[in-house]
């Protein structure tokens, strides 16, 4: 038995990282400490105001553990780590992670490739960005194809040069084709050159030549193809738009702000952070970012919160970071982040002139999506939460959190397969969707393929493949009526479960009219919130199945008679298509013939002729 008054007379005066757990022993919070002894105990003390957050989180603490570090720095590390992977709930948190995107030039390479990449490594390549769209990235790598004629393949030049065809880029006069020899390495090389010269923000003259172009295809009512170069220019942009805000030199900065709501709700509140991303003295772009923010919390806590989270998982790290407010761990948070960057990072709170005017408009721009998005939160709440409730009236449940819906696809019988999709809060939650390939079942029989696909489920079968299966559903969504409910409600009886099962009846026009819950058909609204939400669950089941279906039978189309030649692996089975171009003259050639095959050897030879004329 955990004793918390035994267990903080034995925390050391040592910095560290302490996990909070509540009675089910899940993770509630994560926090670091340069005193682990001081720190924690603060949270038992009454005689402290600790705020409303922390009060209510004291009373689900049953245990703490705690992990001592050598410094506060690595305190610091290791509690944005935790977050991160679990992501405790009296935490504050991104509502979204991102990851920002990049344009990598393979200049390690004799012939240097334009890459799009998540991540900037340490592989001798050349990176710009990150930028904040990753469509308009993939539309100026597109671009700068087509300008600069640079090769996109995996080749390994020189070395594979004239080894296989030119690829349809070269053919379409939108690659030099240097596979083929074309090209030195000196004349393709000023082509790199150029693209390096357009990404480090030389590309007016890109832009006048599309602005041309797409005003002769409009004058002479190729009306297409001006929407194409309209949306290039568009593109580039995106990537690199001079900036209308000059004054603050060539460096890398980002502007950090926020705004909070300040409803009544006495538990949380939403916040956005804007961050304005300066590279090298220009407002590239800018992105916001929705935290769940408990009531109490100060706008230096959520900047402090927001930045560990942020920058533990960006690649980039500006010299500069500008924030609204002075956060309480800035020394430690400089340190962290200077040994991430390899270089001194600086945090500053601008007090006067430009900088401290575009932080003012970083927290405008916070204000103008948290009030724009406030709407849409409702809207979306209305969708799934409203949507949620009006589903609990109609069947008499309360607190209905998780939904499990199931379908059966099969042509003839053919590949019979099983979906079950989840819904949680109204939305879906795909990391615990799962697949069922049915293997008890011969034939087309539906009722026998769900009563196979449910059992493997709440039994759980092969366990280390569905680990989500251990959270059961607060209610059962059946893609059917009287007939799947009471397929349900037999396997549930068999294993000793009480789970709320609920058939989707439909009408002669195969839509959704009624609800079949408890023997009796409970008519909807179809106009409803709720009526929406059952119609998007059961046409998800529904997609899924018929999508692991379908990827089931194009695997079972593409199966080649040299599948099933023992001892033939793919490289082999490449060789034979290569030389004789067809399974037939496979069959037809002699045992000479296959002899001389690349990659093929006397035993391997005889393997194939062996089976063609085994088979005659």
């Amino acid at each position: 038995m955990f004793q918390i008054e035994e267990e903080l007379k034995k925390l050391p005066a040592k910095p560290g990282v302490y996990i909070m757990h509540d009675e089910k022993d899940e993770i509630i919070y994560v926090g670091k400490a340069v005193s682990l002894k001081n720190r924690v105990r603060q949270y038992f003390q009454s005689s402290r105001n600790k705020g409303a957050k922390i009060e209510q989180m004291v009373t689900h603490i049953s245990r703490f553990e705690y992990i001592i570090t050598d410094s506060e720095l690595e305190a610091l590390v290791l509690e944005c780590n935790l977050i991160k992977e679990h992501r405790p709930k009296y935490n504050t948190m991104l509502k979204d992670d991102k990851s920002y995107p990049f344009i990598k030039v393979t200049i390690n390479e004799a012939y240097p490739r334009v890459l799009f990449a998540r991540r900037m490594k340490k592989d001798k390549s050349k990176y710009f960005g990150p930028y904040t769209s990753a469509g308009a990235v993939k539309d100026v790598i597109e671009l700068l194809q087509k300008l600069y004629l640079v090769r996109s393949c995996n080749r390994i030049l020189p070395r594979d040069c004239g080894k296989e065809r030119p690829c349809l880029y070269y053919h379409m006069k939108q690659c030099m084709g240097p596979c083929q020899g074309n090209i030195s390495k000196e004349e393709y090389r000023k082509n790199i050159n150029e693209v390096i010269r357009f990404l480090n923000g030389d590309f007016q003259d890109t832009i006048l030549e599309l602005t041309e172009k797409m005003q002769k295809a409009s004058e002479e009512m190729r009306f297409e193809d001006a929407a194409e170069y309209r949306d290039l220019i568009r593109s580039i942009q995106k990537i690199g738009e001079r900036q209308k805000i000059t004054g603050y030199g060539e460096e890398d900065r980002d502007v950090i702000a926020v705004s909070m709501d300040d409803s009544e709700d006495l538990r949380e509140q939403d916040a956005v952070v804007q961050v304005f991303f300066i590279r090298a003295g220009k407002l590239i772009g800018r992105e916001h970012f929705f935290l769940r923010v408990a009531r109490g919390d100060t706008r230096a806590q959520v900047l402090s919160s927001f930045m560990k989270q942020f920058y533990a998982g960006t690649p980039f790290i500006p010299k500069e970071i500008m924030l609204q407010r002075e956060i309480e761990d800035t020394e430690v948070i400089e340190e962290w982040l200077t040994s991430r960057r390899g270089q001194k990072v600086h945090i500053r709170v601008p007090k006067k002139g430009t900088k401290e005017k575009l932080v003012e408009l970083a927290a405008e721009n916070a204000k103008m999506v948290l009030e724009k998005d406030r709407e849409r939160i409702k809207r979306e709440e209305g969708r799934t939460i409203g949507a949620v409730r009006e589903i609990e009236s109609w069947l008499g449940l309360s607190d209905l959190v998780r939904m499990e819906a199931f379908d059966i696809s099969n042509i003839s019988g053919f590949e019979s397969v099983g979906s079950m999709v989840v819904y949680e809060k109204g939305k879906p939650k795909r990391s615990d969707y799962r697949k069922f390939k049915i293997k008890w079942v011969q034939g087309p029989n539906d009722y026998a393929s769900m009563e196979e696909v449910l059992t493997r489920r709440f039994t759980h079968e092969s366990k280390g493949e569905f680990d989500s299966f251990s959270k059961l559903p607060d209610l059962l969504l059946m893609d059917g009526g009287r007939g799947q409910v009471n397929i349900a409600l037999k396997v549930l009886e068999n294993l000793g479960l009480t789970i709320p099962v609920c058939g989707m009846v439909k009408d002669d026009h195969h839509r959704t009219r009624g609800l079949y819950y408890q023997n009796q058909e409970i008519p909807i609204d179809t106009s409803s919130e709720g009526f929406k939400l059952i119609t998007r669950i059961q046409d998800e089941a529904h997609r899924f199945a018929i999508e692991y279906h379908r990827s089931l039978r194009s695997k079972g189309q593409v199966h080649s008679v040299l599948d099933d030649i023992s001892g033939i692996g793919e490289v082999r089975r490449k060789a034979l298509m290569r030389k004789f171009k067809a399974v037939e003259r496979i069959r037809d050639a002699s045992l000479e013939e296959l002899e001389q095959t690349e990659s093929m050897n006397a035993k391997s030879a005889r393997q194939v002729y062996d089976f063609f004329h085994g088979q005659a």
